[in-house]
């Protein structure tokens, strides 16, 4: 019995030991000098990072730091949900621990904002308004008076603005993003136009947009988007009804409550791809760059049918007997 308490004693000693000076060696590696070329590094943090997300931002960036040893740190400090967004910038012997205190801190070179592919006007809008760096001069304003003050005269605001990360010096207009982010769309729409397949049922670039709106709500696996593409773009040709749920989703508004049911596919509404034929009036949605792209150069085939596989992807057919099967598949499990 006495050697086995000496025995324990002994691993007691040495758990200490160790616990000791791993903890010393965390503590020299939080307070020691990252050496880095160039020796100023500029990293963004975006928005609605995780704590990972962020420790693998500033190491890409250029931050010669460990990120799981960056985010036990954080951690340890209890700041993982104080990390702010925005652009930093960090000298060549600024310590681990420093750089913690910094983005916590929100001290930042540049204040940023994002606007995620896939959103509607209305939530882009609710994410300006919410940005504390951003002077809110078209707060309370209408749809209408935003996009007069951006020169137009008519129309939805929706899908007019590009879904990305805008770096903005504090206090900056949000009349001046607004604008920024509407003026990017308009490049990127007009560049994908010039470079748009030949014999597409589009009349104008609008409606261009208005499909890649659609195509980005339908699929989140970007490799998809070109044969998503292809499917309405054949039932455009072919006068069938697009029958695309996100479309009659957002008809629905604030009525919708989660799921669709038959009732909502059988009333009629501008947005209810099942009950008209065409395009709806409007984007409903922020489409970004493989959507647009997917729009203007879908992939060629004679796809009419898709349905989700339930891993991210689509199963897509030629006829309605294969979509059949594909939907007892992936669907009914059958």
């Amino acid at each position: 019995m006495l050697l086995l308490k000496k025995f324990f004693t002994r691993v007691l000693l040495c758990i200490l030991i160790a616990g000791g000076a791993a903890g010393y060696a965390f503590y020299r590696w939080a307070n020691t000098p990252l050496i880095f070329t160039p020796v100023r590094i500029d990293a963004a943090v975006k928005n609605h990072s995780s704590l990972r997300g962020v420790s693998y931002q500033l190491v890409r960036a250029g931050l010669p730091m460990h990120p799981g040893l960056f985010e036990a740190l954080t951690r340890l400090m209890g700041l993982s949900s104080q990390l702010k967004a925005g652009s930093y910038e960090f000298q060549s012997g600024i310590t681990p621990y420093e750089v913690l205190q910094k983005v916590a801190g929100g001290d930042v070179n540049e204040s940023l904002v994002t606007f995620i592919d896939g959103w509607n006007f209305r939530q882009m809008r609710a994410e300006m308004d919410s940005n504390p760096a951003i002077r809110h001069d078209t707060a309370g304003w209408t749809d209408e008076a935003l996009l007069k003050a951006l020169g137009v005269t008519d129309g939805s605001p929706e899908g007019l603005f590009y879904p990305d990360t805008y770096l903005f010096d504090k206090g900056a207009s949000d009349l001046d993003l607004y604008q920024r982010a509407f003026k990017l769309m308009q490049e990127h729409v007009s560049q994908a136009w010039a470079a748009r397949a030949p014999n597409l049922p589009y009349r104008s670039p609008y409606e261009a947009l208005i499909m890649a709106s659609l195509i980005e709500k339908e699929t989140g696996r970007a490799s998809d988007l070109p044969m998503v593409a292809s499917v309405f773009v054949n039932r455009l040709k072919l006068h069938m009804p697009l029958q695309t749920d996100p479309s009659v989703i957002y008809g629905m508004g604030a009525e919708y409550a989660g799921h669709l049911h038959k009732k909502d596919l059988q009333t009629d509404s501008p947005y209810n791809t099942y009950t008209r034929q065409g395009l709806p009036p409007t984007p409903i949605a922020l489409p970004g760059s493989a959507a647009l792209e997917a729009a203007m150069n879908p992939t060629p085939s004679t796809a009419l049918y898709f349905v989700a596989r339930g891993d991210g992807y689509s199963a897509f057919s030629d006829t309605l007997e294969a979509h059949n099967r594909a939907v007892n598949k992936y669907i009914r499990g059958q």
